[in-house]
């Protein structure tokens, strides 16, 4: 990733950390690990979710068949910009994933088959989780996979133990995988199905 972009990144970490979850963007490690569990096979359209600037995207548009359907939602004006000069493919929202369903009506998608989020959930009380996953579950078909990262060190934090409660009352299965140490900082994925 050029300077200047992860430069916006450490930028916008500290202007808005409560929007922007991470000091630096994600690994290809991290990005692998987010996309390998996914039922791409049987994919019809996926939501990536605070994208930021796409270490996540390249690896749907690399997993995906060409005819499923794929838009994210990014709310930071500085990584629109970015995912549309790099991806200029993908439909971008600047919008809260709280509108989700919305964006689904406007693109004419009735269900998606997977959530991939880059949303920093730690970072946020409870009422925007709440909010988050119940827009989540207005677009998320019965059976449906969403995916989502943690930073390992987020396990002690009340809010990151909060959110794990949350997913587990929001959905029927939800599982891990390793930690990605290579990640700045280590993180793991959380699998969850409806």
């Amino acid at each position: 990733m050029p300077l200047q972009e992860t430069l916006r990144f450490l930028s916008s970490f500290f202007n808005r950390p409560h929007v922007v979850g991470a000091v630096a963007p994600s690994s290809a490690g991290l990005a692998r690990r987010m996309v390998e569990w996914i039922d791409w096979p049987n994919l019809q359209a996926v939501v990536e979710y605070g994208p930021g600037t796409g270490s996540f995207t390249r690896a749907i548009l690399e997993a995906k068949r060409r005819e499923s359907r794929c838009f994210a939602i990014e709310l930071e004006p500085a990584f629109v910009a970015i995912l549309k000069r790099r991806f200029p493919g993908v439909v971008v929202h600047q919008d809260s994933v709280a509108n989700v369903r919305a964006l689904c009506d406007r693109e004419g998608i009735e269900q998606v088959d997977a959530i991939i989020s880059g949303l920093p959930w730690a970072a946020f009380p409870e009422s925007l989780q709440t909010q988050f996953l119940d827009a989540a579950m207005s677009v998320l078909k019965p059976g449906g996979q969403f995916v989502t990262f943690a930073y390992l060190q987020g396990l002690l934090l009340p809010a990151g133990k909060r959110f794990r409660r949350m997913l587990q009352r929001y959905f029927a299965e939800v599982g891990t995988s390793g930690v990605v140490w290579f990640n700045l900082p280590p993180a793991f994925v959380y699998r969850c199905r409806r």
